[in-house]
Parts: structure tokens; C-alpha cells; sequence
């Protein structure tokens, strides 16, 4: 009899008897130990070949290695099947270019999503290893840095497990941004080698290799009734691709997270090394592959930005090289593209692909101008992460030029035809139409240039799209109302409940079933339990069990014991001004002085300030700001009369991986941003889902998370995001006149100047002061506004503590809430929502 069963018929049968595999790998049945003596057999073999070790004498490094090459094996057989599958029928596929991928560790995510935790936690237990203990030997990747990475990897996560076919694209940094050490309390910048033991986790593609050409000149010539377009004399940089598997849960989707490393052509130069110049030998080498060295140099001179413009280029030429050749592989036209092609720029940093896009069009392709332009409208969409001037990438145009001369002819082209569009819609207004030209004064600017060309652009919060509706970008919104959405962002329940919190996700289960591991909107079922006082009792019990690991890693860590009964009052985030940790040290300075100036009338109820953050190297500020905390922190934490109620913590080199132990901890979210500043925020939605209550402004998703929870469940203080944009309006601050007139901010203010957390060094915060009371060098005095928001604040922190110390089964209560709400803010949610308005993916 024949057999007429397809090999693509075949392979799904397959997946779907995986799937249902593993849904039976449970402690106890034969399934169980079959794959328990399989994985055994697996990494002690491993041991053996690789290390040549017996499994007595590995060590926790040699195991890890052993057992991560055991599951990236099982992910392997996923991965080529799924790529098999989209490869038989062609269909619409996403690129999302992005600066930043913050992946955190992989092998406790990547066996959570094949749900295989419990077999591999045995397996290695009998062979006298905790898997606990091997998955802290992994570096946290170093490819981002704050929020903008973490939300990319939260995508890539979500755009798996909704079956979605994606590819991240970025760099293969060698180092992290840094490594941060505390030292007397100043942040030190150590180098992050994430790399030095290399990564289990990726595959080289040097099948996929592409070249990236630099400088040189452009010869220009008529030929077959056309102007062609000839690069010359440019200077080389080979981009070899690694790609790393993005697993989803519980699903046989497995897409695809590619990395550009660069490298250079020429190895060495012999002759120069034979003639003993060795420096010289490798020059070239040296130049070429510090592109892919480090994330974010430092751009406050003129080499640093050249760096970062080439770091752009780089990764973007050989992501849309890739795509194109990918096109074509599938024979299908070029016009297609739109079709089966989506890219979407988180951000402005990946913004030079437009241009990229139509040079490789017209120059390779033979394409006109206007078919071109009209691929890359329809192919281009563009996600807005910020409000804040410094942020919307400008480059000088001269740089532009000379680095990269045939993109510099074609963003002056499209500045030419944006200009003559403009000046219709615009007529004579010659200062609205510079303000919103892709060049203006010399610099090519990012945003603008995006927003000529997407035919999508969306905010990231209700509150942000509406700021760029009306206030940052109102003139591109009048002419092109159509372009702008709002995509809230998320969170994955996968990485920052399921996993970080394994005893609340256990509770959780136990009361609504699991589906709301896949399905985000089952979450809300957990509201009645709300009212449930045995449930509320055991929430609790778990939170408390969290802040009681958390406390073990201060002390060993930071060597500050610190009491898992206090309230644990958490800001986690990229340390910069306007997210305003200055506010929560002032509100920890009027708590020290209340105890210490007037002890008989204070409120003594301990307190555990948590902070994590790192500031830029070039942020004199921020820095600044984190050795003010730290001197804070060493006052408070051994004043006689205060180190039994009060304690201050600063978590040196804030990670993913450090972040997962927090937020299982935390009690009060810190989400206290200048109202307006503040894209979205998902620190706050991680906090939240772990049952964090938020103390915060109107800021951000700070506003969508009290539509979630109600009045109730929420501590708000502070100005509206339209009393700050006034404030701004009038050029006035009204801080100088607060400080001399209300002494108990001018008395909290003053401790910056007056020694009590300096020492004799007076002067050590002095810049500070000046910029809150006088500004610098003529500017905005007290730019984000701490001291007009401060009594606000202090009273609403005072709430926050009154219900903790009188009524935390109220306050239980109330976390409950925080949890049972957090589904809006699934990125599956986000996803599902991109999808829908924007991508349109099959």
C-alpha cells in the first residue's frame, strides 16, 4: 500500500506529539524518567567530550555548558522545522531592528518555554548539581541596557508565542555597556566581556555573510538613458551573522534573534608585522571590528559619534542586505517586497535603513525614485520611545557625507522633496518648515526623517501618543493624522512572573488554572480572590518569602542587613534626572531628619529604600546623584537612632537577571517621573504583576495602570502632565521661590551643601544644588520639578506607609488587585495590537 503521507504532513504530526510529550513530562510518570536518564546520559557524555572530565569532577561551569548544549540541541530540532515550515509556503515575515536586545539568562527562560524545568532540576540534582545554582554560573547577554532592549526581547517572546514569524536584528556586542561597581560610593564603569567564555546560545551563519562599505566617493554616470551611481575608494567592514532561537511557550514556533559581528577583511598585514611595526600590522583589523566592540560609546566628541553612526549603519546595510537576498531566494519581484516584508525601527537608532533601503533599490536593482520611495512607505514603520529633546537623534550631515556619501545624496533628495511638500502645506512659514525638514542646520534629523517615511508611527503609552499628537510632533500629525497610534507597551508573564516568582505563579495556578500563562486575559479571574482572606494570607506569605531571598543577596552582596518585615520601597531603572531617584533620596532624607530632629512625634515603622540603577558614563549628574544616595545610605544605615527603622540599599550592576529577585519583593513600585517625561515605563508593569503597589505621577503607563486598578489601589501625587508642559511654556521656575520661602524643603535641599551627607567635602554635591535652586548656566532652575512636587509627594508617601503599618491585610488585599489587573499590560496584548494596526502578519 502506498504511502501518501507528505514529509510536511509528517513533520507537523511530529510537532504536535512533542507538544503533547512534554505536556506528560510530569514528575512521576515513565515519561518523566526516561527523559530524566536521557538528560543524564546527555551531559555527562558532554562532560566527557568537551572538558574531558568525569561528572565528579566538573564544576558548575563545566555543567552548565554541558546542559545548555543539551537543551539547545532539543531547540535545534524545533528551530529547523519551523524554518522548513515558513520556507514551503512564503508569507509576510517582521524584522525589528533594534539598538538593544536585553535578553537576560537563557537557560532558565529556554527551558521554562519547553517546559522542561522540573525533569532538568532532577536530573541534575541526582548527578549532585542544582540547577539553581548552574543557571546563576550564566552572564545576563550584554546587548542593552534599559528599558528599549528589555521591550524588544519582551516582543520577540510575545511574537513567539503568538505563533508570529520575526526576526530580531541588532549587534553582537563583545562587551556590555559596562560593568558597574560601587566604590565609596561612586559608580565605577569595569568592562562587561559577556563574550569571554563564549555563547552557548548562538550559531555563526558565516553562509549569511555580508559587506559594508564606509567613506570612499561617489562616481556619478549616464548610462542606458539613466543616472548610475558607483561607490568608490570606500573602506570595508565584513558583518558575519549569529543567530540565537527565541523559544516560545509551549508552542514549536521558534524564531530567530540575528546579531551582526563585525570583522575586517584583512587579518593582518604581514608586511607592516615584518617589519616590526606590529600596532600597524593590525590597524586596519582593529578599526573594523571595534564597530561591534561595545554598546553605546560614549558621544560627547567627535570620534564617539562617528562610532555610533557607523554602528548603525552597520548592523541595518547587513540586515537589509540580508532581507533583500532572502527575497529573491524565494523568487519573488522586488515590488513584492511590502508584501512579504514588514521593518520595524524601535526607536530612531536603526532610522538610517530608509535611505539604505532605497539605495540598494535604485543602485542595485535598477528601481526609479518613486517606486523605491513607494516600497519603503509601505514597508517602514517606526515605534517613539521618547518626548525628551536629547533623545530624538540629530546627526551633522558633513559626518553623514564623508561616512556614508551615496546615503548622504539620498537623504538630501528626500529633504529636497520634503521641503517643496512642505512649503505647499506650509506656504512661507520658513520656520515650521526648518523644524520639521529632515535637514535642518546642518544635521540630519532622525525622527523627522521617519516620519517622512512610515507609513506607521506610534507612542508607547495613551498619555505619550497624545504628547506627540498635540505638543512634539502636532505639525507631522496635521499632515498626516493617519500615521499615529498608540501601542501600550507590556511585560512577557512568562519571564517576570512565571519564572521570577515560581511560588506566586504556583498559587496563582492553584486558584485559576494556567491558562493565563498563554492567554493574559484569564489573569483577571484572580479578582475575586481579592476578598479571599486564606488567599490573601498565602499572597503574603509568598511575598515575604521573596523579600526574605532578596535580603540574603543585600547582605551578601552589599553587607547591610535589612529587615524582610519592613516595607520594601523599590525604584529600579535607569538612573537619569527626570526618572528623579533625587526625589526618593530627599523623601528619605525628611524621613532620617523626622526620626532624628523630633523622635518623640515620628513614625517608626521600618522601611527598606531599594535602588538599582547606572548612569550613563558621561551623565556628570547621575553619577553624582548615585554617590549622593550611597552617602545617604551610609549616614542612615549606621545613625544609632535610625538603622533599626531605616534602611538604604544601592544594587550595584542592575541586570535582568538582578531585576527578576527584585521585583518578586518589592511592596511600593517607585514610578515618580516628571509627569510628561516618561514614555511608558514597563519597570511599572513588572512591579505590578509581582503584586507591587505603584506610588507614582501621572506619567507614562503610570495613567493606563490606575484605569486598570481604580483610585483605590494606587498612591498618585504630584502635577499633571499639562500644569508641567505650562510650567515649561512660561520659561519660569517656580523652585528658586519655593526654596527661599518654604523651609522644609530649603531645609531637606540644604543637606546637598551643609555637610550632613558630604562631610567636609561641601562643595561634593554642589552642582546639584545649583541646578535645582539656581539652574546652570542660565537654564530652566529645577528642570524636572522635584520641589514643586515634593510635599505632594512626601504626604502620599506617608499614605502608602500608614497602610502598610496599620493594615497590610488591607494592603494585601490591594496587591491582589495590582496582580489580578496587570493583564492589560501583557505584551502578548501589545503584540496582538501591532499586529492588527500595523504589521499585519499571518
Amino acid at each position: 500500500m502506498a504511502n501518501n503521507t507528505s514529509k510536511a504532513e509528517t513533520q507537523d504530526k511530529t510537532a504536535k506529539n512533542v507538544a503533547e510529550y512534554h505536556r506528560q513530562l510530569k514528575p512521576g510518570t515513565p515519561e518523566f524518567d526516561m527523559k530524566k536518564d536521557f538528560i543524564k546520559d546527555e551531559i555527562t557524555g558532554k562532560v566527557k567530550r568537551y572538558f574531558g572530565k568525569t561528572i565528579a569532577k566538573a564544576g558548575d561551569m563545566e555543567v552548565y555548558r554541558a546542559a545548555a548544549l543539551t537543551i539547545r540541541d532539543e531547540i535545534m530540532e524545533k528551530w529547523v522545522s519551523y524554518q522548513e515550515k515558513c520556507e514551503r509556503k512564503p508569507q509576510k515575515e517582521l524584522y525589528y531592528l533594534s539598538f538593544e536586545f536585553l535578553m537576560g539568562r537563557a537557560m532558565g527562560n529556554n527551558l521554562m518555554n519547553i517546559m522542561e524545568t522540573e525533569v532538568y532540576k532532577s536530573a541534575l540534582k541526582e548527578l549532585g548539581f542544582s540547577l539553581e545554582n548552574i543557571e546563576e554560573v550564566e552572564t545576563d547577554a550584554g546587548l542593552g541596557n534599559g528599558g528599549l532592549g528589555r521591550l524588544a526581547a519582551c516582543f520577540l517572546d510575545s511574537l513567539t508565542n503568538l505563533d508570529l514569524p520575526a526576526f530580531g536584528c541588532g549587534i553582537r556586542y563583545e562587551y556590555g555597556l559596562f560593568k558597574q561597581k560601587i566604590v565609596d560610593g561612586y559608580q565605577i564603569e569595569m568592562p562587561d566581556p559577556w563574550l569571554q567564555s563564549g555563547n552557548v546560545w548562538d550559531i555563526a551563519r558565516p553562509e549569511d555573510t555580508k559587506e559594508v562599505h564606509f567613506n570612499g566617493r561617489i562616481i556619478e554616470k549616464w548610462e542606458d538613458g539613466h543616472m548610475k551611481f558607483e561607490h568608490v575608494d570606500y573602506n570595508t567592514v565584513i558583518a558575519e551573522p549569529y543567530d540565537m532561537p527565541i523559544t516560545g511557550f509551549d508552542t514549536d514556533t521558534v524564531n530567530t534573534l540575528r546579531l551582526w559581528k563585525a570583522c575586517s577583511p584583512e587579518i593582518m598585514n604581514m608586511t607592516e608585522f615584518n617589519r616590526g611595526d606590529y600596532a600597524k600590522a593590525n590597524e586596519n583589523k582593529d578599526l573594523a571590528e571595534v564597530i561591534s566592540k561595545v554598546l553605546y560609546p560614549e558621544d560627547n566628541h567627535y570620534e564617539g559619534k562617528l562610532l555610533r553612526l557607523k554602528q548603525q549603519y552597520f548592523f541595518v546595510s547587513a540586515t537589509i542586505q540580508w532581507i533583500i537576498s532572502k527575497h529573491k531566494q524565494k523568487n519573488l519581484s522586488m515590488f513584492d517586497i511590502p508584501e512579504y516584508v514588514q521593518i520595524h525601527i524601535n526607536d530612531t537608532h536603526p532610522t538610517i535603513a530608509i535611505p539604505e533601503l532605497m539605495r540598494l533599490l535604485m543602485d542595485e536593482e535598477g528601481m526609479s525614485w518613486d517606486d523605491a520611495w513607494s516600497i519603503v512607505g509601505r514597508t517602514f514603520a517606526y515605534t517613539n520611545h521618547t518626548i525628551l529633546c536629547e533623545a530624538l537623534e540629530k546627526w551633522p550631515m558633513d559626518m553623514v557625507d564623508s561616512l556614508l556619501p551615496r546615503l548622504g545624496q539620498i537623504i538630501h533628495e528626500i529633504d529636497r522633496r520634503q521641503r517643496i511638500a512642505l512649503n505647499e502645506r506650509f506656504p512661507g512659514d520658513t520656520g515650521k518648515i526648518e523644524y520639521m525638514a529632515v535637514i535642518s542646520r546642518g544635521q540630519v534629523s532622525m525622527a523627522n526623517l521617519c516620519l517622512t517615511a512610515c507609513h506607521s508611527v506610534n507612542g508607547v503609552a495613551a498619555l505619550h501618543t497624545e504628547i506627540l499628537k498635540k505638543e512634539t510632533f502636532k505639525d507631522y500629525y496635521s499632515i498626516y493624522p493617519y500615521k499615529f497610534k498608540n501601542m501600550t507597551n507590556g511585560v512577557t508573564f512568562r519571564r517576570w512572573l512565571y519564572k521570577a516568582n515560581p511560588e506566586l505563579s504556583s498559587l496563582i495556578c492553584e486558584a485559576i488554572g494556567d491558562g493565563w500563562v498563554k492567554d493574559y486575559t484569564q489573569l483577571e479571574n484572580l479578582l475575586p480572590f481579592a476578598d479571599d482572606k486564606a488567599f490573601r494570607d498565602k499572597f503574603a506569605k509568598i511575598k515575604l518569602n521573596n523579600k526574605e531571598k532578596l535580603a540574603k543577596y543585600i547582605l551578601d552582596h552589599n553587607g547591610i542587613t535589612v529587615d524582610p518585615a519592613s516595607l520594601f520601597d523599590v525604584q529600579i531603572k535607569r538612573l537619569h534626572e527626570y526618572k528623579r531617584q533625587l526625589l526618593k533620596a530627599f523623601h528619605i532624607i525628611y524621613r532620617y531628619k523626622s526620626i532624628t530632629e523630633t523622635p518623640e512625634n515620628a513614625n517608626k515603622m521600618p522601611e527598606t529604600f531599594i535602588f538599582a540603577a547606572k548612569a550613563a558614563p558621561g551623565y556628570h549628574m547621575a553619577k553624582l546623584i548615585i554617590k549622593f544616595i550611597n552617602n545617604i545610605a551610609k549616614v542612615v544605615n549606621n545613625d544609632p537612632m535610625t538603622k533599626d527603622i531605616l534602611k538604604v540599599v544601592f544594587i550595584e550592576n542592575y541586570s535582568v537577571s538582578i531585576a527578576e529577585k527584585i521585583v518578586a519583593a518589592a511592596n511600593l513600585s517607585e514610578q515618580i517621573s516628571t509627569a510628561s517625561k516618561e514614555a511608558s515605563g514597563t519597570g511599572n508593569m513588572k512591579l505590578m504583576l509581582n503584586g507591587a503597589l505603584t506610588i507614582g505621577t501621572m506619567d507614562g503607563a503610570n495613567v493606563e495602570i490606575r484605569e486598570q486598578v481604580g483610585d483605590d489601589n494606587i498612591f498618585i501625587f504630584g502635577m499633571q502632565s499639562d500644569e508641567v508642559l505650562g510650567l515649561y511654556s512660561t520659561n519660569r521656575s517656580p523652585s528658586p521661590e519655593l526654596y527661599a520661602t518654604n523651609m522644609g524643603i530649603k531645609s531637606i535641599v540644604d543637606t546637598l551643601i551643609d555637610g550632613t551627607f558630604s562631610g567636609d567635602e561641601h562643595n561634593l554635591f554642589y552642582d546639584i544644588y545649583r541646578s535645582l535652586v539656581q539652574g546652570n548656566n542660565g537654564s530652566f532652575a529645577d528642570p524636572y520639578l522635584l520641589l514643586p512636587d515634593f510635599e505632594s509627594y512626601v504626604h502620599t508617601c506617608q499614605q502608602a506607609n500608614s497602610l502598610y503599618k496599620d493594615n497590610q491585610d488591607e494592603w494585601n488585599r490591594k496587591a491582589v488587585i495590582n496582580t489580578a489587573k496587570a493583564g492589560f499590560f501583557s505584551s502578548d496584548r501589545t503584540i496582538e495590537s501591532y499586529n492588527k494596526e500595523i504589521w499585519h502578519l499571518r
